[in-house]
């Protein structure tokens, strides 16, 4: 129903901001991420994108300041057993950018480490996402099939694999000076592509 509400910042605390737009105070529910970048910017009039989530005791809207953030909450609600709820909590823990890189490394240690996520909602999140990204587009670099040839990724010569790596992980948002730092630290001699990419990102995570 509302896409974003724009308006004056007039409460922020903790887990809820109020966003008075035309004279209504829209209190939304964010994340702990939402809630440090709002800190951050202190604005008097700020921007969030909404979620209205409807349920039988009643109707709670849901804040984000990024349009990514959005989406990544929008894909964490489709699998099951993780609500609203469960979903801000990942996102309070880690940023779309490095949840995306904790699903596709399949690090189930990083997503249990939200608040109320245990180990098996971890891999079942996992197991639901780790194909849905692509189309949903929690990031851009997902879309025009930067990840479809990561499981299928034959030998190659190190040089090569080292040059496919590091566009692998800008295409995933890092910069080419971060990619470049973690691929000095790993032998890639007999690793294939997507190992070098999956243990990439796990030390980028830590």
């Amino acid at each position: 129903m509302f896409y974003y509400i724009n308006g004056r910042l007039a409460l922020l605390d903790g887990g809820c901001a109020v966003v008075d737009a035309g004279g209504v105070g829209y209190k939304l529910t964010i994340s702990g991420t939402t809630f440090a970048a709002l800190s951050a910017e202190q604005k008097e009039t700020v921007k969030l994108y909404s979620y209205m989530a409807v349920r039988e005791d009643g109707v709670e809207l849901f804040g984000f300041y990024s349009t990514e953030e959005l989406d990544a909450f929008k894909l964490l609600i489709t699998v099951s057993g993780v609500g609203p709820k469960a979903a801000l909590s990942i996102l309070s823990q880690l940023t779309p950018r490095k949840l995306t890189a904790a699903i596709c490394s399949e690090d189930r240690k990083a997503i249990s480490q939200a608040n109320g996520i245990g180990p098996k909602t971890a891999a079942r999140i996992i197991l639901e996402l780790k194909d849905k990204l692509k189309a949903c587009g929690v990031s851009e670099s997902l879309e025009g099939g930067s990840l479809s040839n990561f499981d299928t990724a034959t030998s190659a010569p190190a040089s090569g694999k080292l040059s496919d790596a590091q566009d692998a992980l800008m295409a995933l948002g890092y910069s080419r000076n971060e990619a470049q730092a973690v691929l000095r630290t790993i032998d890639v001699g007999t690793l294939e592509l997507d190992e070098i990419i999956r243990l990439a990102l796990k030390k980028i995570m830590k």
